[in-house]
């Protein structure tokens, strides 16, 4: 058991926390959501002992070992890939140390042999005679190959380093672990792998991502990070979301009789308890949600962007015709037609390769060869994976900045689209080349609204983006009525927006399926 009591925070003058008290118990997982900046990783630390909290303490039951992702990938760098996973368990090393240091003393004597005695159960107790297979399955389940099993770290990918750390975290059954983002970089089939793991862990999983797939697919609680507190509650990510939604809607309609509300409510926990079936972690949550009563649901405060992508102009029959499209080194002949009523998600290997893809698509970038059609009806906005240029050297107001784009120059309808994007009041005066990541794709999104294009092409649209904008811009992809091109490492988007995956496994092969991802990845493999 992990138990935070009385934790309050303070940087600057800001509260981060303020008197959070909260449990974590054997066999449940809980994601922790927030705001950007809203202090998640923080609460990690404080949870790891990395940070003192002003006020408070943090109990963990005596003789349970926690294991903590490492977020420094040099620490290692000295280390084989091997002995770096091994480490992840620092008790079971240290008792091998000590073992192998006492068989190669010259004068070993009785004493010794006691202690190495001691020392052989504690390591046979620890799985320490299975501890080395147990890694290099892990490795390879990760997709680390076995020739680099004894390569030093710091010769090692940076992505690739990163998933040998996973390793090291989940490596030796810890009693608690802790994740701080811990699909950043894996593929789409490492996070499956990743799922299954945590689905099939007894014991206590705390974990910060961005991943709202992931977060569904593994959480039995949301712990979400808002206005000085954390607050506990039953159920995945979807579940929060769509429980908060719903009494906010009620709380406005006054009116609504208690009876037809709480039916709501019911209706509503008993669809999600239903879809709690499949691993042991679910089977319990769904026993938990079947008790919960209406009580234990409460709104949340966040507030989430409106994305709604309108439609200027109908499009005619022909959309887009690309002929033997060649980029050296990229892809080479690469055909396809796009129809009407098409959301086509791009996969490749390298992501750069579908960046080149939409910019000579768009004509900001030069093909080696081929042809690109448009159709005569066709109006196409773009979000580029960069769009600095457009933010650094231009002092001006947002309101200003948007101004620009929008054929009605009144303040009052400018500032109504970045109402929709949450900037308000005197946020409208901010410099455009002083906003977050967050802020800036905020402003694109807004620009693009304001365009109503009937073509939207969109390159990693959720870099940058707290949980709240994702799940805002997913309903937005999923509403719009026009052609969707858009690449994303959002398992949640690509699952519940795409029609059409095309897939350019390497320059001279290309897979291009009329269908979901799911149906893709049945057939083909998550090759994403």
């Amino acid at each position: 058991m992990v138990q935070a009591s009385n934790i309050s925070l303070a940087f600057g003058g800001r509260t981060l926390y303020k008197e959070v008290n909260l449990k974590f118990t054997k066999g449940n997982c809980y994601g922790i959501i927030g705001a950007n900046g809203a202090g998640k990783s923080t609460f990690l630390k404080i949870l790891t002992g990395e940070l003192e909290p002003n006020t408070g303490e943090i109990f963990i039951t005596p003789g349970e070992r926690m294991s903590v992702l490492a977020q420094n990938q040099n620490a290692y760098d000295n280390e084989t890939v091997l002995d770096t996973v091994l480490l992840g368990h620092k008790r079971l090393m240290d008792i091998q140390k000590e073992k192998d240091e006492l068989y190669m003393k010259p004068d070993f004597n009785e004493a010794d042999g006691i202690r190495a005695g001691e020392l052989e159960t504690l390591f046979a107790e620890l799985g320490g005679w299975e501890a080395e297979s147990e890694a290099k399955s892990m490795l390879q389940n990760l997709g680390i190959k076995e020739e680099e099993y004894y390569t030093l770290m710091k010769d090692m990918d940076p992505k690739v380093k990163v998933k040998i750390l996973l390793a090291q975290a989940l490596f030796g059954n810890p009693d608690i672990l802790v994740l701080d983002e811990p699909t950043n970089n894996l593929d789409f089939k490492t996070t499956k792998w990743l799922e299954n793991f945590l689905l099939d862990f007894d014991n206590i999983v705390i974990i910060v991502s961005h991943n709202r797939h992931f977060l569904n697919k593994v959480c039995t609680h949301i712990c979400d990070v808002d206005y000085g507190q954390i607050n506990m509650f039953l159920g995945n990510y979807d579940f929060w979301y769509e429980s908060s939604q719903l009494i906010a809607r009620q709380l406005k309609d006054q009116n609504k009789k208690a009876e037809q509300r709480a039916k709501e409510l019911k209706e509503f926990i008993a669809r999600f308890s239903a879809n709690a079936s499949k691993s042991k972690q679910a089977t319990s949550r769904k026993k938990e949600l079947e008790r919960l009563t209406i009580e234990d649901i409460k709104p949340s405060s966040r507030k989430y962007p409106y994305i709604n992508f309108e439609c200027g102009q109908e499009l005619g029959k022909e959309v887009l015709k690309v002929e033997n499209l060649t980029k050296n080194g990229m892809f080479k002949n690469l055909s396809f037609n796009i129809e009407r009523d098409q959301k086509v998600a791009f996969f490749a290997k390298n992501n750069q390769i579908l960046t080149s893809l939409f910019n000579i698509l768009i004509g900001k970038e030069e093909a080696d060869g081929g042809e690109i059609r448009w159709g005569k009806t066709t109006k196409a906005s773009y979000l580029p994976q960069n769009y600095i240029e457009l933010f650094e050297k231009n002092d001006n107001s947002i309101v200003d900045w948007l101004r620009q784009f929008s054929k009605d120059q009144n303040e009052t309808y400018i500032r109504s689209w970045l109402g929709r994007m949450l900037f308000t009041g005197e946020e409208n005066l901010k410099p455009a080349n002083v906003l977050s990541g967050g802020e800036r794709v905020r402003c694109m999104l807004a620009k693009i609204m304001l365009e109503s294009p009937n073509i939207l092409i969109l390159d990693e649209p959720t870099n940058h983006l707290d949980l709240e904008s994702i799940t805002a811009l997913n309903k937005g992809m999923q509403n719009y009525k026009g052609v969707l091109l858009f690449s994303t490492h959002d398992q949640e988007i690509i699952e519940t927006t795409a029609n059409r995956i095309i897939d350019l496994t390497d320059e001279n092969k290309v897979i291009d399926f009329t269908g979901t991802y799911e149906e893709y990845a049945e057939k083909f493999g998550s090759q994403a």
